[in-house]
Parts: structure tokens; sequence; C-alpha cells
């Protein structure tokens, strides 16, 4: 069933469900515009701006800086996952695709051993179109490209093999948000559900917490650019996530603040129809909380937010306008 906040707002809810769907990257296909848009978008690693970072390295000649990725992509692990939002797994799973290394220094990554250090092996488009395939063939509802801000080049390149070799499964781009406008347009007509994590609305949280003092500014353009291609989320008739946005936020210490004006952006800038998930799983780790050289580093969120927090922020979101909050099915 698709999550609705009470049974009011049904009438709502049945405004979200498509009739009919099939992938946006088949079109491509079929008109021919897949080839350009994959030498486009290789074009972008040449003197690489594939994310804000804007190395301008020529990573087709396997140049390296701040991601430390050539060439070619390093995926860490694919496999049908169960642990994302109930309209993403289903009951089959999603299909995720775990990139190795990122583009932000996040202190509290809960994934940092792949995000900051390089973990898996390079792959080529075909070897990527192969496990695309692969998750199709066992089941899985979606392809969940996660981490792949760096990558999208690579990305696109692997979605035009998979598209020629029978893939059928909608793609979710499942991103910290930290992208360049550039490829996200490369994006446009190839990418089904957009998945962004809207961290911090400020440019100091950023800086400190991410090592990125400009994510905001980029996060609101590239959340704009990703809801005027697909839109507020939709489903199919079975309550699975078809095309939209869903936008998550993380719930961090003390930064109810910061959460009330991601909150404010997303109904007023986007829309109240935009569909979010207000995630509590936040807890201390990677650096949080260690040893530095005047004592622990980062103590004010080195523990998780309480009830009475989590509680404010969904008040928050609602206070905000918003209504269309993911809520997890006791059946999963």
């Amino acid at each position: 069933m698709i999550p609705i906040i009470n049974v009011k707002m049904q009438h709502r809810a049945d405004d979200f469900v498509l009739d009919g769907f099939e992938p946006a990257y088949l079109a491509a296909l079929r008109d021919g515009s897949l080839d350009g848009r994959v030498a486009a978008a290789l074009e972008e690693l040449r003197a690489c701006r594939a994310c804000p970072r804007d190395c301008g390295i020529d990573r087709l000649a396997d140049e390296r800086k701040v991601c430390n990725t050539g060439r070619h992509a390093i995926v860490s692990s694919a496999f049908a996952h169960f642990g994302e939002e109930d309209c993403l797994r289903g009951r089959r799973g999603s299909g995720t695709i775990f990139f190795s290394l990122c583009n932000l220094r996040c202190v509290f990554c809960q994934n940092w051993d792949i995000s900051q250090q390089q973990r898996g092996e390079a792959r080529d488009a075909a070897g990527i179109a192969d496990l695309m395939l692969a998750l199709q063939q066992v089941g899985c509802h979606n392809i969940n490209f996660v981490t792949p801000e760096h990558v999208v080049p690579q990305v696109i390149e692997a979605i035009a093999v998979a598209a020629r070799a029978g893939l059928r499964l909608p793609i979710v781009y499942n991103t910290s948000a930290y992208d360049a406008l550039g490829s996200l347009r490369l994006l446009d007509g190839l990418v089904d559900i957009y998945m962004p994590d809207f961290k911090f609305w400020s440019r100091d949280s950023a800086r400190r917490l991410a090592k990125a003092k400009d994510y905001p500014e980029h996060a609101r353009a590239a959340i704009r650019e990703m809801h005027r291609q697909v839109g507020p989320l939709r489903f199919g008739a079975d309550g699975l996530a078809r095309r939209g946005v869903l936008v998550r936020h993380l719930v961090m210490p003390g930064q109810l603040d910061e959460a009330r004006a991601i909150f404010a952006f997303l109904a007023d800038e986007l829309s109240p129809d935009t569909y979010v998930n207000i995630m509590g799983q936040y807890r201390p780790e990677y650096q949080v909380g260690s040893p530095g050289r005047d004592g622990p580093r980062y103590t004010d969120i080195a523990r998780c937010p309480h009830g009475g927090e989590l509680d404010a922020a969904l008040e928050a979101a609602r206070a905000a306008g918003l209504w269309r909050f993911d809520r997890r099915s006791a059946m999963f």
C-alpha cells in the first residue's frame, strides 16, 4: 500500500498513482539519442566537471584527484537490498549497486570504509551492466545506484549497455545531493527516481561536517533540477515507486533549525507534495568522538538524536506543509 498520513488524504494519495509505466531510458534507446548522451557524458571526464569539486583533470587518461576515481567506477557491492524504503524494496529488494569513494568527507559517515577508502573493483560499462542485469534476473524491483555523484558518466555508459541487453527496471539515483547540474541534465530522461539526501542547510555545518562549504547551494540547485525532471514521487498500483523525487533527511542531534529550513525549502520551492523520509538512524561513527589534538572531536554530535528531536523534526515538516512521509510497514 502507498504510505499516507491519514485516511482524509486518500484522494490526494490517489493522484500519485501511475496507470502505466516504462523506464525513461527506453525512449532514449528508441529515438537513438542514447549514444549521443554517452558521448557527451564521457566528454565530462576529459576535464572533469562531473561533480561540484570541478577538479578539471583528465579522467579518461585515468587521472585522479578528490574522489580518487579515474576512468572506471569502483563498485564495492551489488545486491538485493531490503533496508531501503518500502516503496523501493517491496518484497524482492532494491537492486543496489554501491560505488566506492565519495566526493564528500562527512565526519560521521556510517559507510566510511567504502566512502573514504577504495573497496571493491573497477568495472567498465559492460561490467556494471552485467550487475544490473543480474539484479533484474533475481527479481529486484529497480536498479539503485548508491553514491553515484562522481561517476555519472560511467553510470550513463552502463545504462546504455544494459538497456540494449534487455534491462527494463526503473533507475534510482541515490545521492548525497552534492551533484553538478551538468551531470544531472545528462541524466534527464534516463533516471526514473531521484533520491537525494538533503544533509545541511548552512554553509558552516557543511564546511565543518562534510568539508564542502558549498554543499547547501549545490544541494538546493540539484534538488530543484531533479524535481523539474521527474516531479513528485508516483507509484504503481502495487505501491512501488516508479517515478519522481524522494528526499531523505537524516535527523542529527542539535540541528533542528537546519531541518526546519530544509523542510520549508522543499514545501515552498518544490512542492508540498514532496515525498520525504525523515531518518532517525543517526549514530556517532567514523571521526565523531575520536581523539584529536585538543580532545574528542565533534562532541556536539557524539550522541544519537533523542525521541523528542525526532518528533520535533516530523512536526517541523508538517508545519512547513509537507504531508507525504515514508512509513515502514510492519509486514517488512
